[in-house]
């Protein structure tokens, strides 16, 4: 794989583990500058990790981390978490809208509570963390803003029975969508990443169902190595793309994924949003509700 993030400085929402975590320490090892911007203070029973313990990873790594207690529902705590990653790095040349909510619940079950809870931390998150960020973006070499979020597709089998959160998810993609058109003149690239299958997070453990259920997932640095291709990639040649992330690292020369994989003796599941597999080792079927 070619390209450096050395000397860059990252601000990655939802940092403090799963994949938001590992792009940042992929970041690291090239010597990057971290901001990790995070709501874990504190380590929970089911998902482990705080801005504190990923700051010392980041920093084992080999790079410098900067551990921010941000909730991006909150306009003044994004701005003062940007303030201080420019205070502290100089600058920002990469946002990563990693953080994310998701209950997969149907309309007569899903309370309004976690309706707006995920629609103020996907599609309102990524949007306020753009426009917070965007000033120092413009001032940076080769600036990128990269969210997790799917490819659009208006297919209904993706809206039903899980809408909020499509709704929720593909608001994220809408920024990319609209962002990626609207700054292309000013050199910042905008682009969306998705995973071709289930990732070994503890949130998709606690989804799915605990340990058995992540041996068919990939581990999370199959994502943080197609991110890291696609944030070491010239902005304004590259934007406006709803990336996979198997695909990515096909064209950086990967061959074989059977390395990311939690059991390579059972095929990984097809994630979300996605109709079939890019690479083998990978279910048809997925784990999503249309399945």
């Amino acid at each position: 794989m070619t390209g450096s993030l050395a000397g860059k400085t990252l601000f990655i929402t939802g940092a403090s583990r799963g994949i938001g975590l590992a792009i940042g320490l992929r970041a690291a090892r090239d010597g990057a500058n971290v901001a990790i911007a995070a709501k874990s203070v504190e380590p929970q029973a089911k998902v482990p990790g705080t801005i504190f313990t990923a700051a010392k990873e980041v920093e084992a790594a080999g790079g410098s981390a900067l551990p921010i207690a941000c909730d991006i529902r909150f306009e003044e705590q994004v701005a003062l978490a940007v303030e201080a990653t420019v205070r502290q790095f100089g600058g920002i040349d990469i946002l990563v809208n990693n953080a994310s909510a998701i209950d997969l619940r149907g309309i007569e079950s899903l309370e309004m509570k976690r309706y707006d809870l995920m629609q103020q931390i996907n599609g309102r998150g990524a949007y306020l963390c753009a426009k917070l960020a965007l000033p120092h973006l413009k001032k940076a070499a080769n600036p990128h803003i990269l969210t997790l979020s799917p490819p659009l597709d208006m297919n209904p089998k993706w809206f039903s029975p899980n809408l909020a959160y499509t709704i929720a998810k593909y608001g994220m993609s809408l920024v990319t969508l609209g962002l990626s058109r609207d700054l292309a003149g000013a050199g910042v690239a905008v682009n969306s990443l998705w995973p071709e299958t289930a990732i070994a997070t503890a949130a998709v453990g606690n989804l799915l169902g605990g340990e058995a259920a992540l041996r068919h997932a990939r581990r999370p640095e199959i994502v943080a190595d197609a991110a890291h291709a696609i944030l070491a990639r010239a902005a304004r040649t590259c934007t406006g793309n709803f990336f996979i992330d198997a695909a990515v690292l096909r064209e950086e020369g990967v061959k074989d994924f059977k390395s990311f994989a939690v059991d390579p003796s059972v095929d990984a599941l097809l994630d979300f949003f996605l109709d079939a597999p890019l690479s083998e080792g990978v279910s048809k079927t997925g784990f999503h509700p249309a399945g």
